[in-house]
């Protein structure tokens, strides 16, 4: 897995590449995020656009960053879904909770 952090706007977008499986990246993805909020950075998008599969541990890291930043008082949103993921989302009913965008320029026009 492979995560890169760039701007849109005054939105950071999180691309993550490769499969949400937990360990030691999917943590590493979390800590990035609580640095981002450290550095005052609350617009946050993850790009799941590729991502190919996700498990509990991965929806667990998503469910992470999100009360991370819901906490510091900051917006987390998702972009960018396989149906896969959109899958799991549903099936686990995460997708009631995550605010979920088709691509990355929705989710920062969105805010």
């Amino acid at each position: 897995m492979q995560v890169k952090i760039r701007m849109a706007k005054d939105v950071v977008v999180v691309g993550i590449k490769g499969n949400l499986m937990g360990g030691k990246e999917t943590d590493a993805c979390h800590q990035k995020v609580k640095d981002l909020l450290q550095e005052g950075k609350k617009k946050i998008v993850a790009d799941l656009s590729n991502v190919k599969w996700i498990n509990s541990k991965g929806l667990g890291m998503l469910m992470a960053c999100l009360t991370s930043v819901r906490n510091a008082k900051g917006v987390f949103k998702i972009s960018g879904s396989s149906d896969k993921v959109k899958s799991m989302l549903m099936i686990t009913k995460l997708i009631t909770i995550f605010q979920t965008y088709n691509s990355v320029d929705e989710a920062v026009d969105s805010f």
